[in-house]
């Protein structure tokens, strides 16, 4: 299905016919590009993914877009996509498609272990610039496991196919979160980059009154402002502070409102309005919440001391 000018892969039969293969499995396939129709395969496309698929590139191909940012996709590195997510793929000139991927259909997993817990690979809202680098063994891994998803397509369906499908799907997507753990280590230095711009951008936004005007910060901006995707942002410093950056962004708030509680005679409503709260009682909820007192018993304890 094309929708102004954008193909719309709902099913694996579908993708299959786009790319020149035959459906062995209606909502599962592990595919080799290096096999596809190469008129098919070397087109320049714009498509929409309704199913997971997760591709590990072999050689250099072009350009692949998600969204504004161009991925970092070079050669040995792996990329996922999920349900929803739109993909523009331009080709290089000598282009020969050389890559392995596995899709498969949401229903395919519902009612499952990997249906209850898919929402916890967070890599398939990962975008630009967050591609999965791997070494020459996690590679053969990787590889691995697709192979034993194609033996069990291949084979004739029984009332074990789905659950052991299912399982060596978990199998892989559970390798490549061990995958990318071990890549946000290696990039250490960039990592610590990101959280010292985080920590600056979390300065700045409550200086002067932009804090009053925008309300409160949400972890997407910082996102962005750092050129990642909230679920990349979010693992990165989770995985460097041991903190989300939720809760960077509350101890923040917290901290500010202490401040101006125990050093200023501002009114409780407009240090509500200083720190982004649109409603004083929104604050009051707030501050309760996190420090256990309210921000007037708060203030007339500091009085105290």
């Amino acid at each position: 299905m094309e929708e102004n000018g954008i193909i719309i892969v709902d099913s694996i039969d579908q993708y299959n016919k786009l790319m020149g293969f035959s459906t062995k499995n209606p909502l599962v396939a592990v595919v080799d590009m290096s096999k596809s129709e190469l008129t098919k395969a070397c087109q320049e496309t714009t498509i929409e993914y309704e199913v997971y698929s997760i591709w590990l590139k072999q050689s250099y191909c072009g350009d692949i877009t998600y969204g504004r940012q161009p991925y970092d996709y070079q050669e040995g590195t792996v990329t996922a996509f999920a349900p929803g997510q739109i993909i523009h793929f331009k080709p290089a000139a000598d282009y020969k498609p050389k890559a392995l991927g596995l899709l498969f259909h949401p229903d395919l997993i519902r009612g499952t272990s990997l249906g209850h817990n898919i929402k916890q690979y967070d890599y398939f809202s990962y975008s630009s610039r967050e591609a999965l680098h791997l070494s020459e063994d996690e590679k053969v891994i990787f590889q691995d496991c697709l192979e034993k998803i194609k033996m069990e397509i291949e084979r004739p369906i029984d009332k074990h196919s789905k659950k052991l499908i299912c399982r060596n799907i978990e199998l892989l997507l559970d390798y490549c979160m061990r995958f990318y753990e071990r890549q946000f280590v290696t990039r250490k230095a960039a990592n610590l980059d990101v959280l010292d711009k985080f920590e600056k951008l979390l300065d700045q936004y409550f200086t002067g009154n932009r804090a009053e005007q925008e309300g409160l910060p949400t972890v997407k901006y910082f996102a962005e402002e750092c050129f990642l995707s909230p679920n990349y942002f979010g693992d990165l410093v989770k995985k460097e502070t041991g903190k989300t950056p939720q809760e960077h962004i509350q101890a923040k708030i917290i901290d500010l409102a202490k401040e101006s509680l125990a050093g200023t005679d501002n009114t409780i409503n407009e240090i509500a309005y200083q720190l982004g709260f649109q409603y004083s009682q929104h604050f009051n909820r707030y501050f309760k919440r996190n420090v256990g007192k309210t921000p007037s018993q708060f203030r007339k304890e500091m009085a105290l001391l």
